[in-house]
């Protein structure tokens, strides 16, 4: 019985350490002693930010920690909110398809998971990328938000279905009288097929109840209205529909001043206007009165100067574009370059230039957390340190909008993501020229080289020379080498080099006879 009763407790054991090597990251870790920038409310130097099953569940000075929880020390570090990449296509294999009309088209297609842009963003402290198609397209398709990590586009997704892309600027090889014909069609288009499918489904409704059609087609289609399913719209239609209807947002690419007017009257018209985001090109700033009463957020351009020159004096004006969109009062996000070899590829560093340029730092700070998340639809839960929200967090070595700030570690959901000490290729990037490994020697000489490196040398008679015996002592010069052996010409035969390489032998013969003192050779 005590044999038995043994075995058990000894299997339990082995079974608890099987489960626990299996287990997931801890469901419960706190970040003690770093200084805490919440971009929501007044930074806290020395603090600790709790985080139980992958939300923020304390923030502040003194905070009591669970039992269970794993404390890890960030003393002297910055703790911030993960950066939200607000528009970007580079996840995608293209950035934009040949349709003009693709709002049947979604991204989740064609995201890869494997592409190096996901991984430069966990490197550069980014954790939300909103993968949209670019900006030369008519209507494009649906939009999603990811994580940059993740096996799969569902592991990474964080929404589906983000919104759709348009744009009110002229695609390449169009003008605007083209595209906006473009757009207006495809939702006149939408109307009528609407109409359509409402009669459709009246008819539908009256031949279940066995009753025939007594009324006119205005009438059929009023009271079939409310008779449609969402599952009743096609592909091609069920998208801009609830776009139409004010369930799906709108990113409006405006790339001119010129083109904020007519995108606002278009989005006003067709029923999505309250869920617009305008993503500004160069000069769009300068419609900024428009763009005010509008009062809708924006994304500026990853450039974030214009300049121009005067027509007349020729004079070269430069404007920030940032400060203008400040001024007045606009929400807005920042975007990384997508030029990797710039230090525009930073959001930090845009934040900082615009910091730089009189922009207040809480708004710089917005503009690359809170701002885009909120563009998003992820306010409640993203872009800010505060309770309740995801526990995405950078551990930055400084401060975050010092340019010699690294980011050593990315929280997502309060598990570790990111370690700059596990960084394979920084690692590589960083490394020393002489710390590559040297080649490796032939097997038969490893012996020797390992004698010479130990410093020992060779004894007497085995196999090196003797300074005591005479015939080794430094008046003795080395023999010569051996002649070559003749090679055949391209006029010589086999006999001929035959009878010349017998000759050589018979010289190296007689030459070793004449020197009793060389060795090596058959006559030693």
């Amino acid at each position: 019985m005590r044999r038995t009763g043994a075995w058990r407790a000894a299997t339990a054991v082995i079974a608890f350490a099987a489960v626990s090597v299996q287990a997931g990251p801890p469901t419960k870790i706190a970040l003690t002693g770093g200084r805490i920038v919440p971009v929501v409310g007044p930074e806290i130097e020395k603090g600790t930010i709790l985080i139980e099953h992958g939300k923020i569940t304390a923030v502040g000075a003194s905070v009591e920690l669970p039992f269970d929880a794993m404390e890890v020390d960030v003393s002297g570090k910055v703790l911030f909110p993960g950066l939200v990449n607000a528009h970007d296509w580079q996840g995608l294999d293209i950035p934009n398809e040949n349709l003009d009309i693709g709002a049947a088209l979604d991204v989740y297609d064609a995201i890869d998971p494997s592409r190096l842009f996901f991984e430069n963003s966990l490197r550069d402290g980014v954790t939300t990328v909103h993968i949209i198609q670019a900006n030369n397209c008519v209507i494009g398709g649906i939009s999603r938000v990811v994580r940059p990590i993740g096996l799969d586009v569902d592991e990474m997704t964080v929404r589906p279905r983000a919104g759709v892309k348009m744009s009110a600027s002229p695609k390449g090889g169009y003008d605007r009288m083209t595209q906006w014909a473009i757009l207006r069609e495809a939702f006149a288009e939408l109307a009528d097929y609407r109409e359509r499918l409402a009669e459709q489904r009246y008819e539908e409704e009256q031949k279940k109840l066995k009753k025939d059609v007594d009324v006119g087609p205005a009438e059929a289609r009023k009271r079939g209205a409310e008779l449609i399913r969402p599952q009743d719209y096609d592909d091609a239609h069920a998208n801009l529909h609830e776009l139409s209807q004010g369930r799906l947002d709108a990113w409006v690419y405006v790339g001119a001043a010129t083109d904020v007017g007519p995108a606002v009257k278009f989005a006003k018209e067709n029923g999505f206007f309250d869920r617009v985001v305008f993503v500004l090109g160069p000069d769009t700033f300068k419609a900024v009165d428009e763009l005010k009463a509008a009062g809708r957020p924006v994304v500026l351009d990853v450039n974030l100067d214009f300049r121009e020159r005067d027509p007349l004096t020729g004079k070269l004006s430069e404007t920030f574009v940032p400060k203008v969109i400040a001024d007045a009062g606009l929400t807005f996000a920042l975007l990384p370059h997508p030029d990797a070899s710039l230090a525009e590829r930073y959001l930090t560093y845009q934040a900082a230039r615009c910091i730089r340029e009189g922009v207040a730092r809480e708004t710089a700070l917005a503009a690359i957390t809170i701002n885009p998340a909120k563009m998003l639809g992820l306010g409640d839960t993203l872009g800010s340190l505060e309770v309740g929200k995801a526990g995405n967090i950078v551990v930055y070595g400084g401060d975050p909008l010092d340019f010699n700030t690294w980011v050593e570690q990315v929280y997502i959901d309060g598990i570790l993501a990111y370690d700059r000490a596990k960084d394979v290729r920084i690692r590589r990037l960083l490394e020393e020229p002489g710390a590559e490994e040297k080649p490796k020697e032939p097997a038969g000489d490893s012996a020797a080289s390992d004698q010479t490196q130990q410093g020992d040398k060779p004894e007497a008679g085995e196999g090196a020379p003797d300074p005591a015996k005479p015939e080794n002592k430094g008046e003795n010069k080395p023999d010569s080498p051996a002649p070559p052996k003749p090679s055949p010409g391209p006029g010589d035969d086999e006999a001929s080099v035959e009878r010349a390489s017998d000759r050589a032998d018979r010289a190296e013969s007689r030459r070793r006879k004449d020197n009793p003192r060389s060795k090596g050779g058959p006559d030693a």
